[in-house]
């Protein structure tokens, strides 16, 4: 995993943040990129997961 960029969105009441994370194919070794849009207490979760 490369980089990690997150994002804070807020949409009326709501609190929301978008996560994108690079990852590698173990396939064919290229990279893809992630997306994810979620409250801010699952972002740390996302990025670690693999």
């Amino acid at each position: 995993m490369a980089k990690k960029s997150v994002a804070t969105l807020q949409t009326g009441s709501k609190r929301l943040t978008k996560a994108i994370k690079m990852v590698k194919s173990p396939k064919t070794g290229a990279y893809t990129f992630v997306s994810a849009i979620m409250a801010p207490e699952q972002v740390n979760d996302f990025l670690n997961k693999k």
